[in-house]
């Protein structure tokens, strides 16, 4: 799947847009609103030391609770090593402590201070108030179609960049060699000339920090 591909439009005459093409749209749109996101955010952070990144990791701490560094990297969907500088440097502002985890002695806890909360308690009471004097307009309807329509391509573009999607059996049709392959057998991993590709994702806030 190519986010690039043509919207066909102008092919379609004037009736109503196919799903594909309202699906590229929203597609389309989410580096761009990342990105501004994103700007927005440093702007807000201005004067507290923090990164749009260390943002985004208090508040999954804030949301979630203690977690280690490899949890934080899976939920933020980013690699391990931007999320643990974002650790390292949210600790030297007093934000986060490392504390003992019960479930693996070598994997610590990664928790907030009770200035961090207070910081997060803080940034998310403005933010909240911005977010109700801008979008006025949507309604709590509104707001949980879209979070239903990005939670549902999330897990189809993820399924896409693992190369996980199984395709769907033809009704009483025995399983092909693809189709039974494993982990565990030679064959479970595309043959050449397999078109089956993830696409480019955005990338990570890392590539933000200053």
């Amino acid at each position: 799947m190519s986010v690039v591909e043509g919207d066909g439009g102008a092919d379609r005459g004037s009736g109503p847009a196919p799903t594909e093409d309202l699906l590229y749209g929203v597609i389309r749109r989410l580096w761009p609103l990342h990105r501004t996101i994103v700007r927005a955010v440093e702007r807000e952070l201005v004067g507290t030391g923090m990164t749009a990144g260390e943002h985004a990791l208090l508040d999954a701490l804030r949301k979630e609770g203690p977690r280690t560094v490899p949890q934080l990297a899976r939920a933020l969907g980013l690699d391990r090593q931007p999320v643990q500088r974002w650790v390292n440097h949210a600790a030297q502002l007093g934000l986060v402590v490392t504390a003992p985890n019960p479930a693996h002695r070598r994997s610590s806890l990664i928790e907030l201070t009770i200035e961090g909360t207070e910081v997060m308690r803080g940034i998310q009471e403005f933010e909240a108030a911005e977010l109700r004097r801008g979008l006025a307009d949507l309604s709590a309807d509104d707001v949980t179609t879209t979070l239903r329509v990005l939670d549902r391509l999330g897990e189809e573009f993820r399924h896409l960049a693992d190369d996980s999607r199984v395709p769907p059996e033809e009704p009483g049709a025995p399983a092909g060699p693809e189709q039974q392959a494993g982990p565990d057998r030679p064959d479970g991993h595309d043959h050449p000339g397999s078109s089956r590709r993830g696409p480019a994702g955005p990338g990570d806030m890392e590539r933000t920090e200053r």
